[in-house]
Parts: structure tokens; C-alpha cells; sequence
């Protein structure tokens, strides 16, 4: 299994295997379970879903950087690929990890409905 490599490439992809709600559904429980205030709507458009995770993202690396650590780790995103981004742009940065994350989110989904 080849993984995406691009935000709309996992769109794509969950769209085609009928599995984007269940992706969105895992973005909200690991959300919780980081305590950070935020649950996406299941049926939110893919362009919504990335601007709100991008924006929030953002105000977590600004703002609660703890918080922001908190939920790399819940969500297991992984520690080489944080490290290997250039940090010079916050915004950019911010974009970047937001694709971390959905990816990773989509490996656990797609692994839970192939296994």
C-alpha cells in the first residue's frame, strides 16, 4: 500500500473507498482525546477540513505548544518526519503537520477497515 502524498491524494482516497466520514471520525475522537476543542461536522466539506486543521494548527504552535506536542503524540504522528520541516515559516510549517496528521489519520483508518 502506497500512502498518499498530498492532502487531496488522501482525499481521494477515502472518497473512493467510502471511508471520509470515518476518517473525520477519527480526527474528532483524537482530537478529544487531546482535549483540544474542536469536532469537525461527519459530512464537512474536504476544503473546510483542511482550512479549520490548518488554522488550528496554527493557534496550537502559537499559542498552546504543549497542547500542540500533546496531540503529535496522540495521534503518533511521526517524530523523523516533524523533525525533518523547515521551521522558518510558521504558517507553512503549520500546513505541513496539518497533512501529517490527516495522513496518519487515514493509515489508521484504512489499516481498521482493510484488518
Amino acid at each position: 500500500m502506497q500512502f498518499p502524498t498530498t492532502f487531496d491524494d488522501v482525499i481521494v482516497e477515502a472518497n473512493d473507498l467510502d471511508l471520509y466520514k470515518k476518517l473525520v471520525l477519527q480526527l474528532n475522537k483524537d482530537f478529544l482525546l487531546a482535549n483540544i476543542d474542536l469536532d469537525f461536522h461527519e459530512d464537512i466539506l474536504p476544503s473546510s477540513l483542511k482550512l479549520l486543521l490548518h488554522e488550528t494548527i496554527y493557534k496550537l504552535i502559537q499559542e498552546k505548544f504543549a497542547d500542540y506536542l500533546n496531540l503529535l503524540y496522540i495521534i503518533d504522528v511521526s517524530e523523523k518526519a516533524i523533525k525533518s520541516l523547515q521551521g522558518d515559516d510558521t504558517v507553512k510549517l503549520a500546513e505541513e503537520v496539518s497533512f501529517l496528521i490527516l495522513r496518519r489519520e487515514w493509515q489508521k483508518v484504512w489499516f481498521r477497515n482493510c484488518y
